[in-house]
């Protein structure tokens, strides 16, 4: 079992709320957290909605729910049954206590709206990522597995990366065929490959509409759509550009990344380290996983953007608190990075107070006043310090 960092707040959550909602994509290890938490509740009841079993105890909703109400009730796989969210709704309003439900959810567009409109005020939703590398033991070698496998867990704890592709491959054939048709994408399963795939070969580019629904032959308007689906779904990450009134000409085109580095490189049939080493992607590849890291870590109040200038200013991830920059982040796969004048007239143009530049090396080293570079697993602390 690995500790997930989000059961701290999952359980702060439950004091104040009577509900709990644990959203992420299949796999991502919901239901592993679940009953991680479920053993602080002894009579804790769960309910899998994919099993006929459990399906009809929700058949007869109202009734078990009634004859469970002094215990806490996780319910797997939520966005199955919809119709329990008016039920649910009434349940918890004839007893506001916290700490009644544990909603499991697969990522889908429709649960998040469900829940938000049946549920408000009563409900704190999570996003459960894939496991992260502060997550992991901080070392090199764990860190650049974790770079090639991916978060998921049965990915990243195969015994050999060949394994780990192969469930990677099957993972991803499941998305394709399953999840990604239930939430409306409605393309055929091998348009939607494409679709991925290319998304894949164009990671951390500025989003064209025009130039995608070329390539797939179909809509801009159509790209779009399914390009927010994969969002809303958390397989694909829209970092937006910063916008500020700095009187200069400002890139506003957002970018677009697969979220999980080894499902990127399954998309890209890279299997293993030296593999990756050799992909021409490899800088783009680096900057994906490492926004991902940072982003699925941030405290509340904090959001992730960047930023570029036609002049040339430019930062791969600006980190703010309260809509103001604060963090300034290079990103670069070297062992000895150099920092271009345009990150500095970024820093500059955003009034920045610290810049921290992201390698995959060992060593921390201050090159000018508060402007760091910095191993990723030692980013987590020094980020969190600076907000």
């Amino acid at each position: 079992m690995i500790n997930r960092n989000l059961s701290i707040e999952i359980k702060k959550g439950l004091e104040i709320f009577p509900v709990v909602g644990i959203l992420g994509t299949r796999q991502a290890g919901k239901t592993t957290l679940a009953h991680e938490i479920m053993k602080d509740f002894p009579d804790a009841v769960h309910l899998d909605l994919e099993l006929p079993s459990d399906n009809l105890k929700a058949d007869n909703g109202e009734y078990f729910l009634q004859s469970v109400a002094d215990r806490l009730v996780v319910i797997d796989e939520i966005q199955r049954r919809p119709e329990l969210f008016p039920l649910l709704r009434a349940v918890i309003d004839q007893n506001r206590r916290p700490g009644r439900f544990i909603l499991l959810g697969s990522s889908s567009p429709r649960l998040i709206k469900q829940s938000s409109e049946s549920l408000a005020g009563r409900i704190c939703n999570y996003e459960l990522t894939p496991l992260n590398i502060y997550e992991m033991q901080k070392n090199e070698d764990e860190g650049m597995k974790h770079f090639v496998r991916g978060g998921y867990p049965e990915s990243y704890l195969a015994k050999d990366d060949e394994t780990s592709l192969m469930w990677r491959t099957a993972f991803i054939q499941t998305l394709l065929e399953r999840d990604l048709q239930e939430f409306g994408i409605g393309m055929p399963v091998s348009l939607v490959r494409r679709f991925w795939t290319i998304l894949a070969q164009a990671q951390g580019s500025l989003w064209n509409s025009a130039s995608f629904a070329t390539a797939l032959g179909i809509s801009a308007p159509t790209v779009k759509k399914y390009a927010d689906i994969l969002h809303d779904a958390f397989l694909v990450r829209i970092l937006s550009p910063y916008y500020a009134n700095l009187g200069k000409r400002l890139v506003k085109s957002p970018k677009l990344y697969i979220r999980d580095s080894g499902v990127l490189l399954a998309l890209l049939q890279t299997g293993t380290f030296e593999q990756l080493m050799g992909n021409p992607l490899l800088g783009h590849i680096w900057e994906g996983y490492v926004i991902e890291q940072i982003l699925s870590t941030l405290p509340a109040g904090c959001s992730g953007y960047f930023y570029r200038t036609s002049g040339g200013a430019e930062i791969d991830l600006v980190i703010t608190k309260a809509e103001k920059p604060v963090i300034g982040i290079e990103i670069k796969f070297s062992s000895a990075p150099s920092v271009s004048k345009g990150f500095y007239q970024g820093m500059n143009d955003l009034d920045c107070r610290t810049g921290i530049i992201i390698y995959p090396g060992k060593d921390t080293v201050q090159i000018k006043e508060n402007v760091y570079i910095v191993p990723l697993a030692k980013t987590e602390d020094l980020i969190k310090g600076y907000l």
